[in-house]
Order: C-alpha cells, then sequence, then structure tokens
C-alpha cells in the first residue's frame, strides 16, 4: 500500500508550468467529470502530472496548473501535434518561432505577462515546471520568485544537452531543485547552474490506473502480436537504438503503436495509436512488452519501466544503470546488452509463459511495494523539496 501514513500534511500551494501535448483528451474528460459532478481534473487522467496531483491533494496540498502553450490558459481550441518524417510546414514554423529571441516574440510576452498575472493572483509556494520550456522566460520566473518567495522545481524526463532550448539553460540557476528520471540528466542541470537535483520523482505508478486490465475476445484479438513496442521512433537519431532493436525482430510477429510516424521499414507493423487506457490495455495483453530507451537516457528511468511493472506486464530492457537500481534483472525484468541477445530472450520466453508470468506478478509486486507516487512524495519530502 502507499505510505500515506508517512507523508506530511501539507496546505502549501503548488502552481505547475506546463505544455498540454494532447488538449481533445483533457477537454473530453473534464466535460465527463462535470456531467458527473466530479472535480475537473487539471491534467489529462493518464499523464504523471495528474497521478502526483492526485496524491499532492490527497495529503493537503493546493495545485493548479497554467497552460503556457495555451492562449488564456484555455484547451478548448487547442490541437495535438503529430510528429512525421522529413520536413513538414508545422516544422519549419516550430523551427522559426524557436530562433525568434523571447524578448521580441509578442505571443511569448504575453503568455509571460498572463502568468504573472494568474501566479499572482494564485500565491504558490511552489512553481513546478515541467519541462521542455519554450515560453516562460527567465526574467519572468525571477519575478516570481523575488516577489512571492517560492520555490522554483524543474522537473525533466530528458536531457538538457539534446533538448533543452536557450531559455531553459538561461534559466537553470533560478532552479532550486531539478527533478528528473534520469541521473546523468541531473548532473548535466546542475552544471548548468541548477542548485541540486533529485533523481526518479517523477516516474511511477498509480496504484488505481496502473493494473492489469480485464479484456475481451475482440480487445485480445486487436491488441494479439508476440512482442509490443508503444511509443516514439522519430526522429531517428534520438530513437536510433530503439528502431535498430525493432529492426532485429521483424522475424516474429511484432505489434508497434506510436502516436506518431514511425520510419518504413517498420511501417508494416504499425498496429495505431495507443495512450492512456488503451495503452495499459495493450500492455496487459501482450506476452512480451518491448521496452527500450531513447538514446538520450543512458542511465535509464523511463515512464514505461513503472507502467509496464504496474499492470503486471512482462518486459525485456536494454541494459541501462538505473533498471539494477529499481529492479532486480532476472526476478522483475529481463535485459538484453546487444541485438543477439534480445533476438534470443525474445525466442526463449515466447516459449516459456510461465517464467514470463512469474516475473511479470513480481515486477509489480515490487512496484507496489517502492515504485507509487506515493513513495515519490514521500521521498520529495524526506529531502525538503516540498
Amino acid at each position: 500500500m502507499p505510505p500515506f501514513d508517512k507523508i506530511r500534511p501539507m496546505t502549501k500551494h503548488i502552481l505547475f508550468i506546463a505544455s498540454l501535448h494532447h488538449p481533445e483528451t483533457l477537454v473530453a474528460e473534464q466535460a465527463l467529470a462535470k456531467r458527473e459532478n466530479r472535480a475537473l481534473p487539471i491534467f489529462p487522467t493518464s499523464s504523471a502530472q495528474n497521478f502526483m496531483v492526485r496524491v499532492l491533494q490527497e495529503a493537503g496540498y493546493v495545485c493548479d496548473v497554467f497552460w503556457r502553450n495555451l492562449r488564456h490558459n484555455n484547451p478548448q481550441n487547442a490541437k495535438t501535434f503529430v510528429y512525421k518524417e522529413g520536413i513538414t510546414l508545422d516544422k519549419v514554423l516550430i523551427a522559426l518561432k524557436n530562433r525568434l529571441p523571447y524578448r521580441i516574440n509578442p505571443q511569448l510576452l504575453a503568455r509571460n505577462a498572463e502568468l504573472l498575472a494568474y501566479a499572482r493572483q494564485f500565491k504558490p509556494d511552489v512553481l513546478w515546471l515541467v519541462g521542455d520550456n519554450t515560453v516562460i522566460a527567465p526574467e519572468t520566473l525571477a519575478t516570481l520568485k523575488q516577489e512571492l518567495g517560492c520555490t522554483l522545481i524543474y522537473a525533466s524526463g530528458t536531457s538538457p544537452i539534446v533538448f533543452s532550448k536557450p531559455i531553459e539553460r538561461k534559466a537553470a540557476r533560478l532552479y532550486d531543485w531539478v527533478l528528473v528520471n534520469d541521473y546523468y540528466h541531473g548532473i548535466q542541470w546542475q552544471e548548468l547552474g541548477a542548485k541540486n537535483m533529485l533523481c526518479l520523482p517523477i516516474a511511477a505508478i498509480d496504484p488505481i490506473f496502473h493494473q492489469p486490465r480485464p479484456l475481451n475476445d475482440a480487445q485480445r484479438q486487436a491488441y494479439a502480436c508476440e512482442a509490443s513496442f508503444v511509443g516514439t521512433l522519430i526522429p531517428p537519431n534520438l530513437y536510433s537504438e530503439r528502431i535498430q532493436a525493432l529492426e532485429s525482430l521483424t522475424h516474429v510477429d511484432l505489434g508497434i503503436w506510436t502516436i506518431h510516424d514511425l520510419p518504413k521499414a517498420l511501417k508494416p507493423f504499425y498496429k495505431g495509436k495507443a495512450l492512456a487506457d488503451e495503452m495499459m490495455n495493450i500492455l496487459s495483453a501482450s506476452p512480451i512488452t518491448l521496452n527500450i530507451h531513447g538514446d538520450f537516457m543512458r542511465y535509464g528511468g523511463n515512464m514505461r519501466l513503472f507502467e509496464a511493472a504496474g499492470v503486471g506486464a512482462f518486459q525485456i530492457c536494454d541494459n541501462r544503470a538505473g533498471i539494477h537500481e529499481w529492479f532486480t534483472v532476472g526476478e522483475h525484468v529481463a535485459m538484453y546488452h546487444s541485438l543477439e541477445e534480445l533476438r534470443e530472450q525474445v525466442a526463449y520466453y515466447t516459449a516459456h509463459p510461465k517464467e514470463r508470468r512469474d516475473m511479470a506478478e513480481a515486477s509489480r509486486e515490487h512496484a507496489l511495494k517502492h515504485h507509487t507516487y506515493a513513495h515519490r512524495l514521500q521521498r520529495l519530502q524526506a529531502e525538503g523539496v516540498l
């Protein structure tokens, strides 16, 4: 059970500053909650931030969100951006926008003014800045810290060397804490000036959402395959190891689900898009879940590692140091060190279903005991982050 008895009750106000990547999902979920007379979710209900907010609210924290990528903080007319291979008009427009200095970008100036007004009204004790920030200026963050005396947390699952923009790096010295999945990313942020870093407080499971899903015959048929992969595969320079691993398995019944485009060689194995409940269904249905980290995660700790454990899925992972820290290889997960070993393991575990089931059950039990969002909150409190 989550260690709620070890979580200190708090009444601090936390303002999340984030980009909404799946606005249609949030709008639909808020509409449903309104019809059912429930509290409106402030994040899409399958997102890591939503699960973190749930345990924060249960501990007495007051949470709100400012959507930095939406005009007037309104998700109603926004749409999900889908990445495609090659040069597209959307990519060109994004690249041009990113090259325009934020100090002379009228849209960014307006968003920063909106945040200042919103935060001054909400009066947060903590600003929780979610990674991939290309909107909020260092000057805005500095103003809020000075006026409100709030702690600034920066939470990111990606490498600042690969992904961060100048606007993020210039603010690094303002970050009181950087929360990362990958330990090496935390070191990189400290090299940029962040005061403190903590590894693995943002990847975990929610026992209510991440659990084995009962599936009907039609669902099992739709998700049927020997080995599945759910995730992003482009651009190839960031996911080359994923692509190579999957291309080495084209001789098996492989299933790939992604909301974005995928390389030409893997298109025959495309099964569809997968988010939220459908992704949990796929993990529950698949005999083997392939968990291959992006090239930029050398220590490991992606969301899939914990999500798959939560639903009781058997997973084969690539070799990352952090996995050895959080799970026992051979007891909770399988691991490969080469493409040849990956092919051998897929063949072996396909032929040994009991071993798969035993490891999957052990993985779920371990995640429930050590890797829930309640455990993460307990760690944040123990380290003095919150």
